[in-house]
C-alpha cells in the first residue's frame, strides 16, 4: 500500500527549501521580478538547482543525482507553489529530466542533475498525456546515422525546421527536447529562436520556437521516443498537482490570517459563519488535494501501473481546487486582494495558468472515464 505520509527526509528537504525562499523569493522580490526584464530569478534557481541539488532528485546517484525520486521532487514543488517562485524546476528538473531518464540518456542528464545546464520539452504546455501529438517540427538528416556527438555539444546528425508554440520554461532552456519525426532530438538553445508570448503567468513565461535548420542530436528513436515523450508528459502532470496543492495552502494559509485580523461591526470577519464555511469547505478540499496529488507522486515515482488513473484524478481535482482557493483568495481580502501591490493576484495567475497545463480538467475527467470503463 503506498504511503501517502511524508517522511523524515521529505520534512527536512520541505524546511531547507522554504528557508531559501523565504530568504531570496518573498512574494514582495518575485512581484518586483516579474516588473524586470529577466522572467526568471537566476540566483534563485543556482541555490535550489546547485547549492541544495534538488535539479538532480530523481537522478540516480551515478549520474551526480541525489538518488531520490519524483515523490522527493513533488515536495519541492509543493514550496516552489507556495511562494510562485519564478524558476525552471518543473520544465527542467521533472519534465525533461523524466524524458531522459525514460530514453536513458546519461550525459545531458549528469548536467541537468548538476545545476550546469537546464532543459525544456519542447511541446505546448496544454498538451495533455496520452494525446494524440502531431510535431510541427520536420527533421532532415546531414550525417551517416550513429555519428552522434556527445550531448551538449554543438554539431548532430540531423537539422530541425518548423515552430513550436507556448512551450513552457523555454527561455530559460539552455538545451531543448524537440520531438520530431518519430524521434526525440536535443537542440542547443543557442541554434533556436525564441519569442516571449504575453502569458497570464508572468512567474512562468511561455515562449515560441523557432527552428530554422537547427543542428540536432537523437535522443530516442520510434517507440523508445514515444516513450520518452509520455513519461515526460505524464511526470509532469503528475507533480503539477503538488504545485498546485503548495499554492492552494498558501491562498488559505494567508487568508486565514487575515480574516483574523480584518474587522467589520467591531468583530472580525473571520468570527462570521457565512466566511467560516467557506473556509472550511475549502480545508477540506486541500486536504482532499494533497492525497490526490501525494498518490500521484508516488505513482509517478514508482511506475505504478495506475499511474495513469492517478494522475488523471490529481489534475481533475487540483487544478479545480487551487483555482477555487486563489479565487477566495482574492475575494476573502477585499479591495486588497484586488490590487497590483498584494500577491493575491499572482497566486491566480498561476492557479488559472496550471488548471490548462497538461490538459484541462475536463479533459482529464475524459481521460479518467475511459480508463476505469465508465461510458461519456
Amino acid at each position: 500500500m503506498t504511503d501517502l505520509l511524508y517522511g523524515d527526509i521529505e520534512e527536512e528537504l520541505r524546511r531547507a527549501v522554504r528557508s531559501v525562499l523565504d530568504d531570496l523569493a518573498p512574494w514582495s522580490q518575485v512581484l518586483a521580478g516579474v516588473e524586470g526584464d529577466d522572467p526568471y530569478d537566476a540566483k534563485l534557481w543556482r541555490t535550489i538547482s546547485a547549492d541544495l541539488g534538488c535539479a538532480g532528485l530523481a537522478v540516480p546517484e551515478e549520474l551526480g543525482g541525489a538518488g531520490a525520486s519524483f515523490r522527493e521532487a513533488a515536495v519541492v514543488l509543493e514550496e516552489l507553489g507556495r511562494a510562485v517562485a519564478p524558476v525552471p524546476f518543473l520544465g527542467s528538473a521533472v519534465v525533461a529530466t523524466a524524458a531522459l531518464l525514460e530514453a536513458g540518456e546519461t550525459e545531458l542528464l549528469a548536467q541537468l542533475a548538476a545545476g550546469r545546464r537546464t532543459a525544456a520539452l519542447a511541446v505546448p504546455f496544454s498538451t495533455p498525456p496520452g494525446a494524440s501529438f502531431a510535431p510541427t517540427v520536420r527533421a532532415e538528416d546531414v550525417a551517416p546515422a550513429g555519428e552522434r556527438p556527445v550531448a551538449g555539444e554543438p554539431g548532430g546528425n540531423a537539422t530541425l525546421t518548423g515552430v513550436v508554440r507556448s512551450v513552457a520554461d523555454g527561455l530559460a532552456a539552455d538545451v531543448l527536447l524537440v520531438p520530431a519525426d518519430g524521434v526525440l532530438y536535443a537542440v542547443d538553445g543557442a541554434d533556436v529562436r525564441r519569442t516571449a508570448v504575453t502569458s497570464l503567468d508572468m512567474t512562468r513565461p511561455l515562449c515560441d520556437l523557432v527552428l530554422a535548420s537547427a543542428p540536432a542530436w537523437p535522443v530516442a528513436t520510434g517507440h523508445a521516443a514515444r516513450r520518452a515523450l509520455e513519461a515526460a508528459l505524464t511526470t509532469g502532470a503528475a507533480l503539477l498537482a503538488s504545485e498546485q496543492l503548495g499554492l492552494a495552502e498558501r491562498c488559505l494559509e494567508t487568508t486565514v490570517a487575515y480574516v483574523k485580523t480584518r474587522y467589520q461591526f467591531g468583530r472580525p470577519i473571520g468570527s462570521f459563519q457565512g466566511l467560516k464555511h467557506r473556509l472550511a469547505d475549502l480545508w477540506v478540499s486541500i486536504s482532499q488535494a494533497r492525497a490526490v496529488a501525494r498518490y500521484a507522486a508516488a505513482c509517478a515515482a514508482e511506475g505504478d501501473p495506475d499511474t495513469a488513473v492517478a494522475v488523471a484524478v490529481a489534475q481533475a481535482h487540483c487544478s479545480t481546487v487551487a483555482v477555487r482557493a486563489a479565487e477566495e483568495c482574492v475575494q476573502l481580502h477585499g479591495g486588497i486582494g484586488f490590487t497590483w501591490e498584494h500577491p493575491a493576484h499572482l497566486y491566480l495567475k498561476r492557479a488559472k495558468s496550471t488548471s490548462i497545463a497538461f490538459g484541462t480538467p475536463d479533459r482529464h475527467r475524459a481521460a479518467l472515464a475511459g480508463l476505469v470503463d465508465l461510458p461519456l
